[in-house]
């Protein structure tokens, strides 16, 4: 009798099942590395491609430790991870966690994020702390207005961020972003040309970067992202060396989603970062050599990093719920239980077939359990090798309009 077979690869345990959790397993699975994930919604959407799902709060720390318990290695996809309790856990079950607890702890706080960039001389908007209204009538005063207010933590999505026109809005805007329970940031508003990213990945011992994508955003929400950039040669390379200025000053191995500014002078300034894969990255499923997913799973468990060579011109849009209020998704119903189904409480996603029958787009379904207003239910790719840019982003929105949820 023949031995049992086993993956060639080791188990990464992931802080997080959401969508990123659902493409890491799906890339990490053809490297014969499996995923366990911790996650606080049952059924998350990464739980039908991972090996388990451990159900619990992404800083329980029983669960975070039984998490460690079952992995060689431990990542997370989800910023809401405890880096105190990853740092304890990863000393004390001895398993590698990547990108490292301290990058954690100042992307976390975009104050601190802002300062430590700024310090360490990569170039930024102007920003001034603003714990109350008095803080952030002063700060327009030295900003001028009008200007970005973020929440210092937990912002996503939008969430968490609203301009200031004057400082008559003070009081308003502090308590539209939440900033009661964490302190808020001002930053002078941007007169930029277009926005880039650059998906950055840091390895043992290697650094690569993605080509340069412009992203389009309506009410601070990603809905597109073309590559390469439509902007000149030189704004790329400026953007790529601002952003591996970024990876140097990062520790941990691990993806990392650098946002930036092209400014109307054709200066690059740093926005966000995230230490993991992100949403404007989903276009190298398709668009590169080694997705950013791929590139995540190698560099956390210490493989060598992939190609991130262009494979083709692509854009991305993003498949945003476009319901009234919140519905349960259909897609994700058993169809033999469509008996018992509310259908006042459910909405499903129309027009899917024509989006696969279409030649040269991708499509990408999360597996949410529920769709609410803009939120971030999947997404397309048009890709086509010495395709025009502005005619796959044309072709990607075609395909996403056609795609809507019944309500």
């Amino acid at each position: 009798m023949n031995p049992p077979l086993s993956t060639p690869g080791p188990t990464l345990g992931v802080v997080g099942g959401g969508q990123l959790g659902r493409m890491m397993a799906e890339a990490a699975a053809p490297l014969g590395v499996e995923l366990v994930v911790l996650d606080p919604t049952p059924n998350c959407p990464a739980s039908p491609v991972v090996r388990e799902q451990i159900v619990g709060e992404f800083d329980d720390p029983d669960a975070v430790r039984e998490l460690a318990d079952r992995a060689d290695f431990l990542t997370f996809e989800i910023e809401l991870a405890d880096p105190d309790l990853l740092e304890e856990v990863s000393e004390t079950a001895g398993v590698p966690v990547h990108p490292s607890p301290d990058t954690l702890r100042t992307i976390q706080d975009k104050l601190v994020q802002k300062r430590e960039l700024a310090e360490a001389g990569i170039p930024v908007p102007a920003f001034r702390r603003a714990d109350d209204a008095d803080d952030l009538r002063d700060a327009l005063d030295e900003l001028g207005a009008p200007a970005m207010v973020k929440a210092r933590t937990g912002g996503y999505d939008g969430r968490g961020n609203a301009p200031v026109e004057s400082p008559d809005e003070a009081e308003a805007v502090l308590d539209a972003v939440g900033a009661d329970e964490g302190g808020a940031m001002v930053e002078e508003l941007v007169d930029f040309e277009r926005e880039v990213s650059v998906i950055g990945v840091k390895g043992d011992d290697e650094v690569a970067t993605f080509p340069v994508g412009e992203n389009v955003h309506e009410a601070e929400i990603l809905r597109e992202t073309v590559v390469p950039a439509r902007t000149s040669d030189a704004v790329r390379e400026r953007a790529e060396a601002v952003a591996r200025d970024v990876l140097e000053f990062l520790d941990g191995c691990g993806v990392y989603g650098i946002e930036l500014f092209e400014t109307s002078e054709g200066d690059i300034q740093v926005n966000e970062i995230a230490p993991r894969p992100h949403n404007s990255g989903h276009w190298t499923i398709e668009g590169a050599s080694t997705s950013q997913f791929e590139q995540h799973v190698r560099a956390v468990t210490g493989r060598p990093l992939g190609a991130t060579d262009l494979r083709s011109t692509t854009a991305m849009a993003n498949i945003l719920g476009d319901v009234r209020e919140s519905k349960d998704s259909r897609a994700h119903q058993n169809p033999s239980d469509s008996e018992d189904v509310d259908e006042r409480r459910t909405a499903e996603l129309h027009g899917v077939d024509d989006a696969l029958a279409t030649p040269g787009i991708g499509f990408h379904w999360y597996g949410k359990q529920e769709v609410y207003p803009l939120r971030k239910m999947g997404h397309v790719t048009a890709f086509g090798d010495g395709s025009d840019p502005d005619e796959l982003l044309r072709k990607a929105r075609d395909a996403r309009d056609e795609l809507s949820f019944d309500t």
